[in-house]
């Protein structure tokens, strides 16, 4: 007990800072240093991450005798962002945050990020002193309501903490708020490999007053100042959620002690998204919203990289084909190399076969009758029946072949028709199919659980 008394009396502290920048460079300033209002939830026994997943990763050093003391992989907003047309033509400026437990003594701080070859370089490095008298101390969190407990585990400190976030819920649609994320939990609970680490995992929710129903969809010209700032059309993307304020989701957060979070948006149209260690987003209301949330929660947790390469992106192609960090997909042939080697089977052709190109024309329609949908603006119902015409064609094709089920390398992934390789013909990080995640993601979300809830 002593042990865990001690873990739970760790304060939280959380650097905001702004990330600007363009295509061809970056840089970073300090914004603030916050005292967040709960203890540090995280797992004590592993401070380090081992993990080598993110685009970047912060390390905490303790400025006498640079023993490092904590450490995380993470993407950003800006990491996408860069990759886009817009970031070839201008500047952009996004807030961020690093979050770790307090230090008692003066600690360096270094970020880094993979380069050209994939390794990590630093690219910026500052000292903080717990004691200085500009880290703000006592300040509260904004009113989020009541928390909810909505999956109770046991410790924070023991557990993987996820906190569901709603955003465009008014105060008399609380009830609301808190229905969608039970269904969206069970969702979850209901996907190897989360169905059977429920015991590893708390989840909290928070549901913050907004003055109007719904968040902003700027294509439809629906704009919305709600609490969270969540927003569709994201990277000029008109299915990609996400909120551009950093620090107003961070302060409503500190209500809860947190890992992760996703973010429950309250809106019937199809969408979401996710980033590495940030958060991940849901339209609570969407025919798909299980999928979504799964999904989606993935990426955030895990790291895992989209496998679909037929719908539309704001990413631009890289100029130079180099080994993604994330764990589910890869751009080598080499069998000796492969990330997950040891779960393909005796015998099976590297690449693997499978039915590319009827997927592919099959997919180009279905994508042309989307577009229609939504230049037109047309009902949501319309949409879900292109997508059920859709899963029902593509279920029945990703199951057949001397391949389908097992674990090889198919080619299309990661947004590229060539050149990029997935672990089975089929995924819940492929396809909207009722197939869960495949073997290598389910693989990948354990080792991340493992880190947040193994002693």
């Amino acid at each position: 007990m002593t042990h865990l008394i001690l873990a739970l009396a760790v304060l939280t502290l959380r650097v905001d800072y702004y990330h600007t920048g363009n295509a061809a460079e970056e840089r970073f300033s300090l914004d603030r240093v916050v005292v967040e209002p709960l203890s540090w939830p995280g797992n004590p026994a592993k401070p380090v991450d081992d993990t080598n997943l993110g685009k970047y990763r912060f390390a905490v050093v303790d400025a006498a005798s640079g023993t490092t003391l904590f450490s995380r992989g993470f993407a950003s907003i800006f990491g996408e962002w860069e990759t886009t047309a817009e970031a070839m033509a201008m500047n952009r400026t996004f807030s961020e945050s690093l979050r770790f437990p307090s230090p008692d003594k003066p600690v360096r701080i270094t970020l880094e990020k993979r380069d050209a070859r994939n390794r990590f370089q630093e690219v910026w490095t500052f000292t903080i002193d717990p004691a200085d008298k500009f880290v703000a101390r006592g300040m509260a969190a904004p009113d989020a309501g009541p928390l909810m407990k909505l999956h109770e585990a046991g410790d924070p400190s023991e557990k993987l903490d996820v906190l569901i976030l709603g955003d465009g819920y008014t105060a008399r649609e609380r009830g609301k708020f808190e229905r969608d994320a039970k269904r969206l939990v069970a969702a979850l609970f209901a996907t190897s490999p989360f169905k059977e680490r429920q015991g590893d995992i708390n989840v909290w929710g928070l549901s913050p007053r907004a003055a109007q129903s719904g968040v902003s969809r700027p294509s439809q010209r629906i704009y919305r100042r709600s609490p969270l700032g969540t927003t569709y059309d994201a990277l000029d993307t008109e299915r990609y959620i996400l909120t551009y304020e950093n620090k107003a989701f961070r302060d409503v957060a500190a209500n809860a002690p947190y890992d992760v979070v996703e973010i429950l948006v309250n809106s019937t149209t199809y969408g979401g998204g996710g980033i590495f260690g940030l958060y991940s987003t849901v339209a609570a209301d969407s025919a798909w919203a299980a999928y979504v949330f799964v999904h989606e929660f993935g990426h955030h947790l895990a790291g895992l990289a989209d496998e679909y390469y037929t719908s539309a992106v704001a990413y631009l192609p890289p100029a130079e084909r180099i080994e993604p960090w994330e764990p589910n997909v890869t751009a080598l042939l080499d069998p000796a190399s492969l990330k997950w080697r040891d779960l393909v089977g005796a015998g099976t052709p590297v690449p693997t076969p499978w039915p590319k190109s009827e997927f592919e024309e099959h997919s180009r329609s279905i994508q042309e009758r989307r577009r229609e949908v939504r230049a037109a603006n047309r009902p949501e119902d319309e949409m879900n029946a292109l997508f059920r015409e859709q899963q029902a064609r593509e279920s029945a094709l990703l199951a057949s072949g001397p391949w389908g089920g097992k674990v090889g390398v198919f080619e299309g992934a990661n947004y590229e028709a060539r050149g990029y390789y997935r672990p089975q013909q089929d995924c819940i990080m492929f396809t909207r199919d009722e197939v869960g995640f495949c073997a290598v993601c389910r693989r990948a979300i354990q080792v991340m659980l493992d880190l947040y809830s193994r002693m």
